[in-house]
């Protein structure tokens, strides 16, 4: 039965489970993608993005808070300098979970957690802002014929 579990226990004891989590979030934050199992990528998710949350507001208690869960000075000011700022105005959903397949050995099922706003190849926002029209040379000859025309005529009368 489940009653009262919450969470997945990982197969692991409470100070080996936490010292796992903080070890995969430092990395995460460091390398901003990594490639785990399926189980302990979502456990992942819910151990960092309330982290990457209470960075977005930048007080020492927070940093205190922060550095209690990842024990990782190095992470910590990544996480408040460089993070926070690229998440500023994004409301939650931090944390982007990618399904690889299966790993050779166990069969395990693979996934791949990256944050979302540093992938580059999969950003809808910023492929829209980047991508450009093709114009007709005929619509944009017409155009500047017509302009052409205009000024001589104006040049003409004066």
């Amino acid at each position: 039965m489940r009653h009262g579990k919450k969470f997945n226990h990982l197969g692991r004891k409470t100070a080996h489970r936490k010292a796992m989590l903080s070890n995969m979030a430092c990395s995460l934050i460091e390398h901003k993608r990594i490639n785990t199992t399926e189980a302990k990528a979502k456990a992942l998710r819910k151990f960092v993005e309330p982290l990457i949350t209470k960075s977005k507001d930048d007080t020492t208690h927070n940093r205190r808070v922060v550095f209690s869960y990842l024990r990782n000075k190095e992470a910590v000011t990544e996480l408040f300098k460089e993070i926070s700022v690229k998440v500023a105005d994004r409301p939650g959903g931090y944390v982007r979970i990618i399904k690889l397949g299966n790993r050779q050995g166990d069969n395990a099922p693979m996934a791949m957690v990256e944050l979302v706003d540093y992938n580059e190849l999969y950003n809808p926002k910023g492929d829209k802002a980047k991508k450009s029209t093709r114009r007709s040379r005929r619509g944009g000859a017409k155009k500047t014929e017509a302009a052409a025309v205009e000024t001589q005529t104006s040049q003409e009368e004066e």
